[in-house]
């Protein structure tokens, strides 16, 4: 029997709701890019690691491209910003493995991601609601 729940969303409503869970992933990225010896875990642990950057690169991915899609079309930081998600969407396309160096790889990403958001977020900050 089996406690798996497979979430069927394919308007992205969701991904539109829910906040980034920032912190516990930066905290993850950190602890990822630090390990030096690849033994340290085993290869199903380093595919879990793999696994939870990918799908939050994706988000932060998502959340990137709305940010951007605000920009003018001849914005330096939007030419900028779409070389960043064009590699994000090379390196997500590729299979996962179960290695230090791709969980690192998603890592990476993810670090990459959240720098571009942050970018766009203080050049081009949202319009606050009154």
């Amino acid at each position: 029997m089996t406690t798996h729940h497979v979430l069927y969303d394919p308007e992205g409503v969701l991904d539109l709701e829910l906040p980034l869970d920032r912190e516990p992933h930066m905290s993850l990225v950190k602890a990822v890019l630090a390990l030096t010896d690849p033994a340290a875990l085993q290869p199903r642990d380093y595919d879990q690691i793999a696994l939870q950057l990918t799908g939050h690169a994706r988000l932060v991915a998502l959340d990137v491209r709305r940010s951007c899609d605000q920009l003018p079309g001849d914005s330096e930081t939007r030419a900028l910003t779409d070389v960043v998600l064009a590699e994000a969407e090379r390196r997500l396309s590729t299979p996962s493995k179960g290695t230090v160096a791709c969980a690192q790889n998603r890592a990476r990403l993810v670090r990459a991601l959240y720098k571009a958001l942050d970018r766009l977020e203080t050049e081009h900050p949202a319009p606050s609601s009154v």
